[in-house]
């Protein structure tokens, strides 16, 4: 098997799942207990917790763990809107959002919230200038992902703070980081929110990460038996699961980015061979994330016919699978070529021989379909 899907989910490494199997068996008092298993699960929730807090240089107390980025996502945008409702009632997003966003925006809308959708360069870096018109008074929020999930263009967010601040200060500057952490460096002191899923760093399902600067104010969104942000018995195995595969993604991290840019190079330049093939890929673009138009193929097709071969690989970001691409729209303003999209997405993880094994059964598949198509 050979596995080009990263971005979409990653497996659960080894060394992790044993974490998870040896938490889950040996520390399953509840860490609110006040008895010995109690204090136990407790002592190791707080060891993950500072882990975390060490690995991401940000204080503990920033900390909320969730089920995902969509919830992360969920917090950081209504929460903030409903706490700071007071100063203004409008917010902003970029059109190269993960689809959770903008399910999130369209529900604000309905309990009186505006949303201005700011548009981006031909690069896929935010327009500064229509970010400036966009500001109002009213803004209260910013919510611009870190890394595109589709086309992997990395936004430049301390820029894009500085540009908002000379507008309005006190404006709040959300980020989904989701495709950015564990690939390349992510400074928490770039933003004021941020979002993160777990099963993207080798983490299992059902975990993620909700970072809340002490400056914002934001409500919580869940009522419970505590007082806390975010009530609920904490995930003990899930947490620490984090916390290990978090520390593992970062090792080093400039290594391992110099893995993915090579196997990325050898991608591109295959691809360029192919005349009816679009490579969407701006210069801006993180190498673990290849997004590329069949001009003359259907993405699905192809899919399953590269699953033959037992390679996977999607056609945009799991969440939106067999729809339009927003991110390649917003990029290129051509609906073909965002309706015919395959994405590629490797890791560190990925070895020669799968690229060039990949690399060959892809031209075979392609020559194949495109004389079928002629």
């Amino acid at each position: 098997m050979i596995y080009l899907d990263y971005s979409s989910t990653t497996p659960v490494l080894p060394e992790v799942l044993d974490s998870f199997n040896k938490v889950t068996s040996e520390y399953f008092g509840n860490s609110n207990s006040l008895h010995s298993l109690g204090i136990k699960s407790k002592e190791l929730l707080d060891s993950a917790i500072n882990q975390v807090s060490e690995l991401l240089n940000i204080d503990k107390d920033t900390i909320t763990f969730t089920s995902g980025a969509t919830e992360s996502n969920n917090i950081a945008l209504i929460g903030t809107c409903l706490a700071n409702k007071d100063k203004g009632n409008h917010i902003i997003v970029s059109k190269l959002e993960h689809p959770s966003i903008y399910g999130i925006c369209d529900y604000l809308t309905t309990i009186g919230f505006k949303v201005s959708y700011v548009n981006n360069t031909q690069e896929g870096v935010i327009d500064f200038e229509d970010l400036k018109k966009k500001i109002t008074k009213d803004t209260i929020l910013v919510s611009i992902c870190m890394v595109n999930s589709e086309t992997g263009v990395r936004q430049p967010l301390r820029t894009i703070r500085q540009v908002m601040n000379k507008c309005k200060s006190g404006i709040i500057l959300h980020s989904d980081i989701t495709q950015a952490l564990g690939k390349i460096p992510v400074n928490f002191n770039d933003f004021d929110l941020a979002s993160a899923s777990g099963h993207k760093i080798h983490a299992p399902l059902g975990i993620g990460l909700f970072y809340k600067s002490k400056k914002v104010k934001v409500n919580s969104l869940l009522y419970g038996s505590t007082n806390s942000f975010h009530p609920g018995t904490y995930p003990l195995p899930l947490i620490v699961s984090f916390s290990k595969a978090l520390r593992i993604s970062l090792h080093e991290l400039e290594k391992k980015q110099e893995i993915v840019e090579k196997w990325s190079e050898k991608l591109l330049k295959n691809f360029s061979k192919f005349e009816n093939i679009k490579i969407n890929h701006p210069k801006y673009s993180i190498p673990h994330i290849i997004n590329i138009s069949l001009m003359n193929i259907k993405p699905e097709t192809f899919i399953h016919a590269l699953e033959k071969h037992e390679i996977y690989i999607s056609s945009n970001t799991a969440c939106s699978s067999g729809k339009l691409s927003t991110s390649v729209m917003a990029l290129y303003n051509d609906k073909k070529r965002a309706e015919t999209t395959l994405r590629i997405s490797i890791s560190p993880l990925t070895k020669l021989e799968e690229i060039t094994v990949f690399i060959n059964a892809f031209n075979g598949i392609y020559e194949k379909l495109s004389e079928l198509n002629d």
